[in-house]
């Protein structure tokens, strides 16, 4: 009884397993997957941890203007106080001028202080500029976060997509073994009835065993295309997910729309960050022409001292007060040509920022250019494949009929299963290239997601779909 218990309670444990294992499991469309690694990407985090240092590096810059205020205290002993020496008169009026210097004394053994100073910048080229460059450098910070999120955009589209071609590989695949292992089961009763020798059995049984290894390979892809989409999302890797969206309709009118797009360098983010270092730039040379301006900065003391040659009377007697108020200008005169080799440079900083500029532009027009040739030429390629798997699946037709009405060979039967197997793959390998074109273009332009080819099977957008594979 008490096994069966033990039995009871395992088989309860392993069904609650079950059912809640799969509601685990995460379903994303491409937008989903996307925003999901917008959110948990481990680079976008290191450049979101920048643009906060950014801004503690601007609460830098501006509490350098703000009243800085310190406190001081000090004890002193002197051991051994030191001596000064002075004229003899100092003390006798009538000593002889070459008497010996009298060596007094001028101290006590104990002395203590206690205070607070206020100092305040007044006026500062340099912190103006700063102030100036503190929006600056922010807007830079948020540009890295936004180009790093553009560059992981990317990959987790591209991961996605890999992963769904490779299943919708996988889904002809198993239609294919049905296919064969129904045309080597009805090949077996044609042998086993004397109209078929042994050989085109064992023919087909080899070509069986291929298509089953083939398919092993794609379930590998299948796993390896899942965690590699995982790792561009930023989730861990004993996650499970789904993928919601289908490549059973790729609209290529959008496509080739997308071709036409007109360039606008300001798309990119590239272009933008350039942008801003030409500001900074801009500001650097500023900042050094503002340090050959004056600089005022005034200062507020306050506190108490005392003297004693008895440690207990130090802290028992009066202290004294003391305060001050002063301001500090300092006129820059000369610094040996610094300044002007430091403006040199920047100007030159901000030369080859322009020049950055110019290359990216024409770096961006053949980048698009590049993406529109490969994007035609793909679009050529699936069209090619489309009716290539149509002409090879009417070929696996004819070439079947012929064999079973005994005027056909099962060699061409089995020929004309691999080309079809080798149209589907050339097929699905060139959608995978087009959408991968989409996705280059896209980054081109500097407008990804602006639309996708991947549609879900609701869409009401008219398609050219993938062609039907159908049993005839």
């Amino acid at each position: 009884m008490k096994h069966v218990t033990q039995l009871r309670n395992g088989l309860l444990a392993l069904t609650l397993l079950i059912s809640i294992g799969p509601l685990r499991a995460q379903n994303f469309t491409l937008q989903e997957a996307v925003n999901y690694a917008l959110s948990k990407n481990l680079n976008i985090k290191n450049t979101q941890l920048d643009a906060l240092s950014a801004e503690a590096r601007i609460g830098e810059i501006r509490a350098m203007g703000l009243p800085q205020i310190s406190g001081q205290m000090g004890f002193t002993d002197n051991l051994i106080i030191q001596r000064v020496f002075l004229p003899a008169q100092f003390a006798d009026p009538t000593a002889p001028e070459d008497a010996p210097p009298i060596a007094a004394q001028f101290g006590v053994k104990y002395a203590g202080n206690v205070g607070v100073s206020l100092n305040q910048m007044i006026f500062n080229g340099s912190y103006l500029v700063g102030l100036q460059a503190a929006s600056t450098y922010r807007e830079l910070a948020q540009k890295n976060v936004a180009q790093s999120k553009v560059a992981v955009a990317e990959a987790v589209t591209k991961a996605y997509y890999s992963a769904l071609v490779a299943e919708e590989r996988a889904k002809v695949l198993d239609f294919n073994l049905n296919r064969l292992d129904t045309l080597l089961r009805e090949t077996r009763i044609l042998n086993e009835s004397g109209f078929v020798e042994l050989i085109d059995v064992t023919r087909l049984e080899v070509q069986l065993n291929n298509l089953r290894t083939e398919r092993q390979r794609v379930q590998n892809l299948i796993e390896l295309s899942y965690e590699l989409l995982k790792y561009q999302m930023g989730m861990p890797l004993t996650e499970k997910i789904y993928l919601e969206d289908k490549i059973t309709e790729v609209d290529l009118e959008e496509i080739r729309a997308a071709s036409e797009a007109v360039i606008n360098y300001t798309n990119r983010v590239e272009y933008s960050i350039l942008g801003t270092q030409e500001k900074l730039a801009n500001l650097d040379i500023k900042n050094i022409r503002s340090e050959y301006l004056p600089s005022v900065g005034g200062v507020l003391t306050y506190g108490h001292n005392n003297g004693r040659n008895d440690l207990g009377d130090l802290f028992s007697t009066r202290w004294f007060n003391n305060s001050m108020l002063g301001i500090n200008v300092q006129i820059p005169i000369f610094d040996g040509m610094s300044k002007h080799y430091r403006l040199q440079q920047a100007r030159i900083t901000l030369d080859k920022v322009k020049i950055g500029q110019n290359l990216l532009e024409q770096s961006i027009d053949l980048q698009v250019k590049q993406a529109n040739i490969n994007l035609r030429n793909f679009l050529q390629t699936l069209e090619t494949q489309r009716r290539n798997v149509e002409l090879a699946q009417e070929v696996v037709r004819v070439t079947k009929i012929k064999y079973q009405e005994g005027v056909g060979s099962n060699i061409e039967v089995i020929n004309a299963e691999s080309s079809f197997r080798e149209s589907q793959t050339n097929y699905y390998a060139a959608l995978y290239d087009l959408l991968i074109a989409k996705v280059d273009l896209s980054m081109a332009l500097g407008v990804l997601y602006a639309d996708t080819p991947v549609t879900s099977t609701s869409s009401t957008t008219p398609a050219t779909t993938t062609p039907q594979i159908q049993q005839r």
